[in-house]
């Protein structure tokens, strides 16, 4: 590694090491890429809306922890105002991230994951109903703008009144646009997707159940083969069985795993707040109102419990937290992957999946 790149990889006795080098051994530790989570509202007793530096900061110190090395500030739906002044806060974040301009080492912001205003009534979890809005051109301009164009993800319903609309032009401007905390039936769904729609947001929660004459949009997800799908492995938003089912129909190369984490990450049982409103921790269950809000998982550990649960090797449930949700960004290149020319982020596992160390940008955590 150099200047925060990979340039060789391969057997100690193929690789030229320059004298100056400092060489690094991990004995039988497994290198790999560095994880990333496309969906994460916070952690550490921060959520990301906050938009000050000293939380992103925090949230950031506490993912290289847990291996992971870029993530998708991702929003929650509030007031119009709040959400843009977050956005541009975020924004600016994910600038300085690529500029190389941010202070210490620590995950680096990829660009903003936007989970509503356009979603659902139906679906929306514990998102505020009143503050729900139908997809809009106007609106989604208002929030790029603010964020200056710096929007990676964005969730919404298919079936909502101007989402096919909004899901082409959003498409066209390179969003990833994700299919979530929907009620959408199949032909809606497989009109989102033929409008531009290629992800789907935390795949069983706030969708539609299965049903075997009604589909919905779960029979979308988990058949089409061009879309990929993310998933909260936590064992408490998808039972273990379902995690199982989930893999064997989306397959390795389809498959991503997200924390969808929330302020209480890494801090101990309480109240904790995912934007705009106070959710109870207990247990590793985090709810608003009955219902749940989010989560503290961390994605080494989602990794893990990929392995438990259907039997993944490490290298596949890795691949789920790095190859392909850098592919779902559109960034393989770069990130994702172990290759020459990519950015040297690295996350160091025990072969049973715990990080041993962390790697961004070349440097040690």
């Amino acid at each position: 590694m150099e200047d925060g790149v990979i340039t060789a990889v391969g057997l100690r006795t193929d690789v030229r090491i320059p004298a100056s080098a400092r060489v690094l051994d991990f004995g039988d530790a497994v290198l790999a890429p560095g994880l990333i989570d496309i969906h994460i509202h916070g952690g550490a007793g921060h959520d990301v809306m906050e938009g000050s530096d000293e939380g992103l900061a925090a949230v950031e110190r506490l993912m290289t922890r847990h291996g992971v090395t870029s993530y998708c500030p991702t929003t929650v739906t509030s007031p119009v105002e709040a959400t843009l002044r977050s956005l541009d806060a975020l924004g600016k974040a994910v600038e300085r991230a690529a500029s190389g301009n941010g202070d210490g080492v620590r995950a680096r912001p990829l660009g903003v994951h936007l989970e509503g205003p356009f979603l659902s009534h139906a679906k929306r979890g514990v998102h505020p109903p009143a503050l729900l809005q139908p997809a809009s051109r106007e609106l989604f301009e208002r929030m790029w703008q603010a964020a200056d164009g710096r929007v990676s993800v964005m969730t919404i319903a298919p079936e909502i009144e101007g989402a096919l609309d909004l899901i082409g032009e959003a498409s066209r401007r390179g969003v990833c646009v994700s299919l979530g905390h929907s009620d959408a039936e199949l032909s809606q769904a497989r009109a989102a997707i033929k409008a531009g729609a290629r992800h789907a947001t935390h795949t069983f929660n706030a969708m539609r159940p299965l049903d075997h004459r009604h589909p919905g949009l779960l029979g979308t997800v988990l058949t089409d083969r061009t879309v990929t799908a993310d998933i909260i492995v936590d064992g408490i938003h998808v039972d273990p069985v379902m995690v199982d089912l989930f893999v064997r129909a989306k397959g390795v190369e389809g498959a991503v795993l997200i924390t969808d984490a929330i302020s209480a990450t890494g801090m101990p049982d309480g109240t904790y707040m995912l934007g705009g409103f106070e959710v109870q921790v207990h247990d590793g269950r985090c709810e608003f109102d009955g219902r749940l809000a989010g989560s503290v998982l961390t994605l080494d550990r989602a990794v893990r419990n990929m392995m438990q649960f259907a039997g993944t090797s490490l290298q596949n449930a890795v691949r789920m937290a790095t190859l392909n949700p850098a592919i779902v960004l559109g960034i393989a290149k770069r990130k994702g992957n172990l290759s020459v020319g990519a950015d040297a982020d690295i996350a160091v596992f025990t072969p049973a999946g715990e990080v041993v160390r962390t790697i961004v940008g070349g440097k040690i955590i």
